[in-house]
C-alpha cells in the first residue's frame, strides 16, 4: 500500500476554464504521518540489525511451533491462527525471557506500515486464546504496562525432524 500525497509544486493550469491538473507523487513516511493526523505520534524505527534466525522447532508446554513452515501445532494438531499473531510468537520465542517492546514487535509485524497500538493487542489476544494462556495453570506470554510482551513459559528447541517425539 503506497500512501499519495498532493504536492502543489506539481500543479499545473491549462487555460483557465480546465480544472487543475494534479501529479500524484509517492508520499514520503513524515508527509503521509502529517497528512493523517499522526505527526504527533512516534515513527516506526527502521531496523538496524538483521532479526535472529530461530531455531527450526520450538517446542513448550503442549504446542510446537515449527517457524521454517509457519505452523504452530498442539501435539499433531495444527492450530488456526492469524499470521500476525504467528509472526509475533515467532518474534517473542526468538527471545524467551526477554521483554520486546512494543514499538519493537509492531515493526517486525508490520514493516514500514503505520498501525495503532490496539492492532498489537488484539493479535496478542488472538495468541493467548490460541494457546490458552492462562488456563490450567499455563503462562506463556506476559504484558509489562506500557512497555511490552515477554514470553515465559519453558522451551525447547531442536531441528525439524517429521518423527522426532516431544515429551
Amino acid at each position: 500500500m503506497r500512501a499519495l500525497a498532493f504536492n502543489v509544486d506539481h500543479v499545473s493550469r491549462s487555460p483557465a476554464s480546465a480544472p487543475a491538473q494534479i501529479r500524484r507523487e509517492p508520499a514520503t513516511s513524515a508527509q503521509h504521518e502529517v497528512q493523517a493526523g499522526n505527526a504527533h505520534r512516534t515513527p516506526l524505527v527502521q531496523r538496524s540489525e538483521p532479526a535472529r534466525i530461530a531455531p527450526t522447532e520450538v517446542a513448550f508446554g503442549p504446542f510446537r511451533l515449527i517457524a521454517s513452515q509457519f505452523l504452530l501445532l498442539d501435539g499433531d494438531k495444527p492450530i488456526q491462527i492469524g499470521s500476525r499473531a504467528l509472526e509475533i510468537l515467532i518474534a517473542l520465542l526468538e527471545r524467551p525471557g526477554e521483554l520486546i517492546g512494543k514499538q519493537e514487535l509492531m515493526a517486525r509485524v508490520w514493516p514500514n506500515v503505520f498501525v495503532e497500538p490496539a492492532n498489537l493487542t488484539v493479535n496478542i489476544s488472538a495468541l493467548r486464546r490460541a494457546l490458552r494462556d492462562g488456563q490450567d495453570g499455563n503462562r506463556f506470554i506476559i504484558n509489562v504496562p506500557g512497555r511490552g510482551y515477554c514470553f515465559v513459559a519453558g522451551i525447547t528447541t531442536a531441528a525439524a525432524h517429521p518423527k522426532m517425539a516431544w515429551s
